[in-house]
């Protein structure tokens, strides 16, 4: 069919539109679309890409078909330690997390391709919301960080974040259950054991610090050596997520240096059930334990402990492979990452938070400490003994230092029977702590707390209850402790400072060379009783050998782990 109409044109003659003529212009105009979009797509002018300039496709192909790097994965921020470098990468929940094997840590010095390095993570550790910790190596002077995919190109890398040096620093924060928030802090430079001056600090919270008009601030409570308290806005308790990820927080230093810079994401702790499941706990803070964590946890669970918080500074040994091990025997056992050097009372402090939950009572104790109860008795029956007044919130242990006691290669049996000379006098004591006797500062000089006003402590009789410190091990072992001290106000070793501190080895100097007659030093006593204990009470006749010396769980090491009263 056609339809005329007269159009007045220029030339006054009439046109006839028809119909069928309009559709195939159309069909010819959409195919023709079609046509040069397809041809637009494919030659690459557009494709999604992730943050670190990867195509998504690609790098689909490179992590595998079980999951997909998003566009939202990304490198939060790094902090620079003395011999390593931390980075923060920040993952969708829905996303494969990355192991060591998967990544490359690239250090780039300007816009110079050539000086571009490459080097493999150390390990790879979750953070507490669902990221990861790279550490990579020690980053080299005026060279920045990233991170690449191993099959990646060494151009194409995540996008760097902001890098932090580790002692000035606002590291960690716990929101207690008293709905404040204690905030974890390198730089303040507290004197040990004092409480600060609170009007000088405030605590600052936000999703993007660099949004000061959006930022929230709060008085401090309470500040001391390492640990600013601070009152929770309710905004923050309360506020709906950001697209950022968890609300951070920082300390300011009011009429000082300003706002610290600040990693820290503090975590809520839930609160506490009306009975606590466990009676006894241990906390511990370690490196490159591995080899006698195994005699640790079992000697302790044999005489009553029932939950262990491992806090690892940095290990790089085959402690998480133990840890597992133990787990899968049913010992209830944490590991938290701790990375943060010279901070033990901070840790130490942290680890009483997070444990008030679980335990009635927590111990703090290094590896190569053992409790002796030399009638037999559980713990938990001497906590029991020395407890009946409510007033009592710590109970403290003398400590019995031993030596190498002749041998000069790590004995076999482990430290309980390999070591039995001593040195006369007890050295210090340690702590076993009710929790909710700590003072709100936590201030602690990791062989006791401060408690609150009401409690008190108690001392164990050393006829009752020690601890075998096996202190001066063999130099194999021994050498290890001029590495570094963890605690915040001990000098390391290394350096010539307070040579004369009980902390040292008398005699020894700031030099890990041994001396020729260290397998006979620090022997001036022999004490066999604990060895005696443990080979009555932890040794499986059948196999004739300790039970942590086994690798497969068998009856005795069952015996072993239920023998709680």
């Amino acid at each position: 069919m056609k339809i005329r109409r007269k159009l007045g044109g220029v030339c006054g003659s009439d046109v006839v539109v028809s119909w069928r003529l309009f559709f195939w212009f159309v069909v010819l105009f959409v195919f023709s679309f079609v046509l040069f979009s397809t041809m637009f797509v494919f030659k690459g002018k557009f494709r999604p890409v992730v943050r670190s300039v990867r195509s998504f496709s690609t790098a689909r192909a490179i992590i595998g078909d079980s999951a997909t790097l998003s566009p939202a994965v990304s490198i939060r921020e790094a902090v620079k330690l003395p011999e390593q470098t931390l980075v923060f990468l920040k993952y969708p929940q829905s996303l494969r997390l990355f192991t060591k094997d998967d990544l490359i840590c690239v250090f780039s010095s300007g816009d110079d391709s050539s000086k571009l390095r490459k080097e493999k993570p150390e390990a790879v550790d979750s953070d507490k919301f669902g990221g990861q910790i790279v550490r990579c190596p020690e980053t080299p002077p005026g060279y920045t960080i990233s991170l690449a995919i191993s099959r990646w190109t060494i151009d194409d890398h995540l996008a760097a974040g902001p890098t932090h040096q580790w002692d000035w620093l606002v590291y960690d924060a716990v929101i207690d259950h008293d709905n404040s928030t204690v905030v974890f802090v390198k730089g303040l430079n507290l004197k040990p054991g004092k409480v600060a001056d609170v009007s000088r600090y405030e605590c600052v919270y936000g999703w993007d610090f660099a949004k000061h008009n959006r930022l929230i601030r709060s008085d401090a409570i309470s500040a001391a050596q390492e640990i600013v308290r601070c009152r929770t806005p309710l905004t923050v308790l309360n506020g709906p997520k950001s697209a950022h990820g968890p609300v951070k927080v920082s300390v300011r230093i009011k009429g000082g240096t300003g706002m610290l810079p600040s990693i820290a994401q503090p975590d809520r702790i839930v609160h506490p059930p009306r009975r606590k499941p466990f009676e006894m706990c241990v906390c511990t803070m370690m490196r490159n334990a591995a080899a006698v964590l195994r005699e640790w946890v079992m000697y302790h669970a044999g005489i009553g402990v029932q939950r262990w918080f491992i806090y690892d500074n940095n290990s790089d040994d085959d402690i998480i492979a133990e840890i597992k091990d133990l787990e899968r025997r049913g010992y209830n056992i944490t590991r938290h990452f701790w990375p943060w050097i010279k901070t033990q009372e901070a840790g130490f402090s942290n680890c009483a938070i997070r444990a008030r939950n679980d335990c009635d009572w927590i111990a703090f104790i290094d590896v190569d400490e053992f409790y002796y109860i030399r009638s037999g008795e559980t713990l938990t029956s001497i906590i029991r003994n020395y407890t009946a007044s409510a007033e009592i919130g710590e109970i403290r242990t003398p400590c019995h230092s031993f030596g190498p006691s002749g041998l000069r290669n790590r004995p076999r049996g482990g430290v309980t029977e390999g070591y039995t000379c001593r040195v006369i006098l007890p050295e210090r004591h340690k702590s076993i702590l009710k929790p909710e006797s700590m003072n709100a500062t936590l201030i602690n000089v990791v062989h006791h707390f401060h408690l609150k006003d009401g409690f008190t402590f108690a001392d164990v009789d050393k006829e009752v209850m020690v601890i075998n410190h096996y202190k001066y091990q063999v130099w194999e072992v021994f050498k290890e402790k001029f590495y570094r001290r963890v605690a915040t106000y001990v000098a390391d070793w290394q350096n010539d400072e307070n040579v004369g501190s009980r902390d040292r080895a008398p005699g020894l100097g700031t030099r890990p060379v041994e001396p020729p007659d260290w397998a006979e030093r620090f022997c001036e006593v022999n004490d066999t009783g604990l060895r005696d204990q443990v080979l009555e009470k932890f040794k499986d006749n059948k196999l004739q050998r300790l039970i942590w010396g086994e690798k497969e769980e068998d009856e005795g090491s069952r015996r072993a782990h239920n023998r709680i009263d």
